[in-house]
């Protein structure tokens, strides 16, 4: 199967949650007020979020009061095309500046981060980047020992210290011990405990600031890794970890497994932040970078 097959797979559920109700309504006929109005209910229900929804139903009313709308045909193309424009332009993880270039991930428990970073790892060692993992997720002893196999998978290096151990300690010991060996690329995991509770976020403050004493510069990436499934339970972890630490991309997981698709929208046009990357899959070649024509395409095929 294709890449884009795999991600219009991927969709199913989103598409049907979203565009096949959609569709259904443009179907009808005139395109009019009751229309607009169920087009709203339905892009809601779908987490698109309420910035996004209402500047495609206002796009929408102006297009029809100007004749530029007359049936679900033209609609349809509308929408497709103000997706599109919504989420802006591809935004991948980009290398630049000083070896190495660091990742700093945040993340709540259970999201796919550490997943996530290891086939990050993955895909960088297979493109001929030196790699090294930071195990600063000290709290839970299985994800140092999730991201240790991870590393031994991807051919990554790794840096861990014992469970309990005081994360910004083993993050300073990763970015340094890059810097001496010229390592390309650190993608440093940490603690997912609830959003909710402040330590969490004193502690990430910490790591970021501890890493920046190494490399001013660094971390030249902050992932936030959210769950697709959680809907506008992301939007609200997004804003919380972009308030503290500020967040430069978002990786949104578990993308085949909910309707709720849609958040990608609210995150861009409420937050402001790039989805970096999306997965649509166990499989490595299932974290792909999120490319926005390709998506709605895919939505919509």
């Amino acid at each position: 199967m294709g890449l884009f097959e795999r991600l219009k797979n991927g969709l199913s559920k989103t598409r049907k949650g979203l565009v096949e109700k959609v569709e259904s309504i443009f179907t009808r006929g005139t395109i009019d007020e009751t229309t607009i109005d169920e087009l709203e209910e339905i892009l809601i229900a779908s987490d698109v979020g309420t910035h996004a929804t209402q500047e495609i139903v206002d796009l929408l009313r102006e297009k029809i009061k100007k004749g530029e709308v007359r049936d679900g045909d033209s609609a349809k193309n509308l929408l497709k095309k103000e997706m599109i424009f919504l989420l802006g332009s591809s935004a991948p993880v980009v290398l630049f500046g000083e070896k190495p270039f660091v990742i700093l991930t945040a993340g709540v428990n259970g999201v796919g981060k550490t997943t996530t970073i290891g086939k990050l790892a993955s895909r960088f060692t297979s493109q001929g980047h030196s790699v090294l993992l930071a195990a600063s997720d000290t709290f839970r002893a299985a994800a140092i020992e999730q991201l240790e196999i991870w590393a031994k998978r991807s051919g990554a290096a790794i840096v861990k210290h014992q469970s309990g151990s005081d994360p910004a300690a083993v993050a300073y010991d990763a970015v340094e011990s890059a810097r001496h060996k010229k390592t390309d690329i650190v993608i440093i995991d940490t603690a997912g405990r609830l959003h909710t509770k402040s330590p969490l976020m004193e502690e990430l403050k910490k790591v970021k600031r501890v890493v920046q004493k190494t490399i001013p510069n660094a971390p030249q990436e902050v992932l936030l890794v959210v769950d697709a499934t959680t809907g506008q339970n992301a939007l609200r972890q997004a804003q919380m970890f972009n308030d503290a630490i500020g967040i430069t991309g978002v990786a949104l997981t578990k993308l085949d497994g909910t309707a709720k698709g849609g958040i990608v929208f609210a995150i861009k046009k409420e937050l402001g932040i790039p989805v970096r990357l999306i997965g649509v899959g166990e499989d490595i070649d299932d974290l792909r970078d999120f490319d926005p024509v390709e998506f709605v395409e895919a939505l919509f095929s």
